[in-house]
């Protein structure tokens, strides 16, 4: 399994830093893509300072930490910027993985990285031709939504066999993919519960219901600096664990 990628060191002294008594994790709480390094986050027992992000009015610290300038980003308390929020997760469950959700095993790690690698690539560009087909100048998503449905049949196929994407125990692939399967459900969610996909729904049913997923889910207000630091979570992470036990 690849290790995440080395991050960037911001300059302590060219961006007035002081030392962080927590990483610092900027984050929008609808995007799946900070939704999953939120999970991780969670799971490992990871306590953060938490920075809502306003899309439409992007803080200068977000974008002085990443030119990439999108969430999440995590500042790691030496300054190091993790901005893919599978590097996030990586590096969570790398410092704790009570769970075990990064397999130990080689063959197993690399289906993992494939799986979210399908997700990440031609299902979210279907899924956003879906969900936003005028940003793309379309009038009829259907075929994004045809297109999009050949992963979603797989992972149904993957989870009649099984309780999970990857077999009988939970890994991050169930929680990385989760988000982005709950983003193509709720876009029309008449259509999606109609199809014959009862293992899929089901799944996706129980990470909507899981404890964790609700801890992900906790509502933050727009970050402003020089606010008092708002903690993720906010309770201490064994209790935290132990709630979602």
């Amino acid at each position: 399994m690849r290790a995440c990628r080395c991050p960037r060191k911001l300059d302590p002294v060219a961006f007035n830093m002081t030392p962080l008594p927590h990483p610092v994790l900027y984050s929008f709480r609808r995007c799946p893509y900070a939704m999953r390094a939120r999970l991780a986050l969670l799971a490992s027992g990871q306590v953060c300072e938490l920075r809502e992000v306003v899309l439409t009015n992007k803080p200068q610290a977000l974008m002085d930490a990443s030119t990439k300038a999108t969430v999440p980003v995590l500042v790691l308390t030496d300054g190091a910027v993790l901005d893919q929020s599978l590097d996030i997760m990586l590096w969570a469950l790398g410092c704790h993985d009570p769970w075990q959700w990064l397999p130990t095993e080689g063959d197993l790690a690399e289906q993992m990285l494939q799986l979210v690698a399908q997700c990440d690539g031609d299902f979210k560009v279907q899924l956003d031709l879906y969900k936003y087909p005028g940003r793309f100048g379309l009038t009829d998503s259907t075929l994004a939504r045809e297109q999009g449905s050949v992963f979603l049949s797989d992972l149904n196929a993957r989870l009649t066999a099984n309780p999970h994407l990857l077999g009988k125990s939970e890994s991050l692939a169930d929680v990385a993919i989760a988000p982005f399967v709950r983003q193509f459900a709720h876009t029309d969610a008449t259509w999606f519960a109609a199809q014959a996909w009862p293992a899929l729904q089901a799944w996706l049913g129980a990470f909507e219901a899981s404890r964790l997923f609700q801890l992900a889910m906790t509502k933050f207000a727009p970050w402003q600096p020089g606010q008092t630091p708002a903690l993720f979570p906010m309770t201490p992470p064994m209790q935290t664990l132990n709630a979602i036990i």
